[in-house]
């Protein structure tokens, strides 16, 4: 059983990005600016949007983090969406999710101009994606791909079986492995809560994705024997004996499923933190995109 070590490859990809930063800084150039808005005073939102902000520190990033309260309208929220869309120093931002109840993600997600959608969440950037043409692929899933490659994971021809179908994980997922290229060619089956009989599908798999964000629901008697199985589930589990309050855990019962696994990603420590590595890879990616348009 090999682990599969986000914190490590998410490392190696931000000392290369921070390497074509000092190059760029060389050559006199404008070094990518990566924007977030963030709405309210969400615990899991402030770490993880936190983690942005150094992780962009740390490669030579310049970044902005817009912080609004709680009952922020959301005609106030489309304006700052607007300003960042017209300003030419900001070359991707995020709206961080989940937002209060009473504004419409829909609507704001649809207001981000795709060029600058580095969560890749617009469905302009989703439908290129769809039909493997050139877009900002959403940060989890290019996390997942990037991870399969880095470590030579065998995908071609395999049956991988996703678990959820949400748009920012489940569907992009199983869409990406089926395409042709490295970490793809895989044969996919996507799961939901109205399957029957998801056991079955899991026995079957030679690969699984989970991100359906129930605590320990991937048991060793769902999986076979050397099963790939890549976590995305990171839930808070209340915890008074632990100092924070909570622990965090994943999508599968990871001390029993390790057993039979030939690789496994940790939680913590496997899909996350590459999902912020690729958030700044797409960043990279928008401030290239933005030079050749304005050469």
């Amino acid at each position: 059983m090999k682990i599969l070590d986000g914190r490590k490859v998410s490392n190696q990809i931000k000392e290369e990005i921070a390497i074509e930063v000092d190059q760029m800084k060389e050559r006199g150039e404008k070094v990518p600016h990566l924007a977030a808005v963030l709405v309210g005073n969400d615990g899991a939102s402030l770490t993880y949007v936190g983690s942005k902000v150094r992780s962009c520190k740390k490669i030579g990033f310049e970044s902005t983090l817009i912080h609004l309260p709680e009952d922020t309208s959301e005609e106030t929220l489309l304006q700052q969406v607007a300003n960042l869309n017209a300003n030419d120093d900001i070359d991707g931002y995020i709206v961080q999710l989940p937002l209060p109840k009473h504004i419409d993600e829909q609507k704001v997600l649809m207001a981000v101009h795709p060029d600058k959608d580095v969560d890749g969440f617009h469905p302009t950037n989703f439908g290129k994606m769809a039909l493997d043409m050139e877009s900002f692929i959403p940060a989890t899933p290019f996390g997942i791909m990037e991870l399969l490659r880095r470590y030579e994971v065998d995908t071609e021809g395999k049956h991988t079986v996703v678990i959820g179908r949400s748009h920012i994980v489940g569907r992009p997922i199983s869409i990406l492995m089926s395409q042709k290229g490295k970490a793809a060619n895989a044969t996919v089956t996507l799961t939901h809560s109205r399957t029957k009989d998801i056991k079955s599908m899991t026995l079957q798999a030679d690969i699984i994705v989970s991100a359906l964000g129930v605590p320990n629901f991937l048991k060793a008697d769902m999986v076979k024997k050397d099963v790939v199985v890549i976590d995305v589930g990171i839930t808070r589990v209340p915890d008074e004996t632990r100092e924070r309050g909570y622990y965090i855990t994943g999508d599968v019962d990871f001390e029993a499923v390790k057993e039979k696994a030939s690789y496994i990603t940790p939680v913590p420590g496997g899909v996350g933190p590459m999902t912020i590595a690729m958030l700044l890879k797409n960043t990279l990616l928008a401030r290239e995109r933005h030079k050749q348009k304005n050469a």
